[in-house]
């Protein structure tokens, strides 16, 4: 690997036509999440003035709320799943260079950017980012690559797959269509990546309104209800769920509530107010769960928790498998066909079924007394590079533009 990969990289650069800075881009897709990745040296350090440009590029408020903002201007697409940006950089870990990564989550209707979760689809598309950006050569990621996320402190391995000959091997994943190059991601050590503990509150069912409820936190924190408690099946559509206002106030009821139990905090470590919980684009997720029917572990319905997920996100998969394994959660009286978690590590596979299919995660855990101890959750995604380039940035202020025409901003 080079010693100075910014050189390969192309700068912000002033377009001498018409004054105005193009920010360079890669516009990416990693499972069932598209997205942006950007090489952290090139944004600005200030906080306020890298927010502006994520909201020009992504098409969204530079303050305030915009009712029905469909991001004609820039690269977001509506949903949570299309408005990411991931910074990225490289370090070394115990002798070997390692991906750095920092999500922003950005929403179409208002200017607020969550720092606090990471995504698991779209970490799927940075070992091929990685590769296409022209830091490291094919030959360089045949073994698997570490990948640590600054918002949760979780640290991955992602793999693309090869055939024998060294090609990138393409597979089909639900919800996306086509066969793209394959990536097999691996999360260690992913409990309490919020709140510290695999049962933020303690216990694996809370009371809530009369209704049971799992808060588990593994890879993120998220509520877990059986859907025959609010009157569904976690079969339904997500358009039929999101469409029964009845259903969707009880559901916000008690997954804010359930936000509050776990006391969860925001970045500067303070702990979120009720406010903060009902207005969150990232947590907690929250998915209602029933019966399979075609073969698997559990039927789900996601939420982000705004809107409903139009198939499975990886993270929260991870999350929902790893509850399957926890004695008397929500999750564990659904699921069917899981064997007994003992004291000796072991590999369990559960099958998640949603509306584009079935995810498979894979959960590496043993029992330690009454204990579950989950060392590592690992999942197989594709990824693809849909386009890279520069972004013309026309409404950048003064101050940004300097920034990021600034040599200073452009070093490792």
């Amino acid at each position: 690997m080079t010693t100075d990969p910014i050189l390969l990289l192309d700068r912000p650069r002033l377009q001498a036509a018409s004054g105005i800075v193009e920010f360079p881009v890669h516009h990416m897709r990693g499972g069932t999440s598209t997205g942006l990745v950007i090489w952290e040296a090139f944004a600005p350090k200030d906080e306020a003035l890298r927010e502006e440009l994520l909201k020009h590029l992504m098409g969204v408020p530079l303050s305030g709320s915009l009712a029905a903002n469909r991001q004609i201007t820039g690269l977001g697409r509506g949903p949570a799943t299309s408005n990411k940006v991931f910074f990225v950089s490289l370090e070394r870990a115990n002798g070997r260079q390692r991906l750095v990564s920092t999500l922003a989550q950005l929403a179409a209707t208002h200017s607020r950017i969550d720092w606090s979760v990471n995504c698991g689809n779209m970490s799927s598309a940075l070992p091929l980012w990685l590769l296409d950006s022209g830091l490291v050569a094919l030959a360089d990621v045949d073994d698997e690559l570490e990948i640590r996320n600054t918002n949760t402190g979780v640290i991955s391995t992602g793999r693309l797959l090869r055939d024998e000959r060294g090609a990138l091997v393409h597979n089909e994943i639900p919800g996306v269509y086509g066969q793209y190059p394959s990536v097999d991601l691996f999360l260690h050590d992913p409990v309490g990546s919020k709140t510290g503990k695999l049962l933020p509150t303690g216990s694996p069912v809370d009371v809530i309104d009369g209704i049971p409820v799992s808060c588990v936190d593994v890879a993120v924190p998220m509520v877990i209800i059986k859907a025959s408690d609010l009157g569904k099946t976690a079969h339904e559509s997500i358009d039929e769920l999101e469409s029964d206002p009845a259903f969707m106030t009880r559901l916000r009821h008690v997954w804010i509530q359930a936000g509050m139990l776990m006391q969860l905090r925001r970045r500067d470590g303070t702990l979120m107010s009720e406010t903060d919980i009902a207005t969150s684009e990232t947590i907690p997720k929250v998915c209602i769960v029933g019966s399979a029917t075609n073969g698997g572990t559990l039927s789900t319905r996601y939420f982000t928790p705004q809107t409903g997920h139009a198939s499975m996100a990886v993270s929260g998969g991870c999350c929902l498998a790893a509850a399957c394994l926890i004695k008397g959660s929500v999750a564990a009286d659904v699921a069917t066909g899981l064997p007994t978690v003992a004291d000796q590590t072991c590999n369990v596979v559960v099958s998640i079924e949603n509306p584009a299919g079935t995810l498979d995660a894979t959960v590496v855990a043993r029992r330690d007394g009454k204990t579950l101890k989950i060392s590592k959750v690992a999942y197989r995604r594709s990824a693809q590079v849909l386009l890279k380039g520069h972004v013309p940035l026309y409404r950048a202020t003064n101050a940004l533009s300097d920034a990021l025409l600034q040599p200073t901003a452009c070093q490792t």
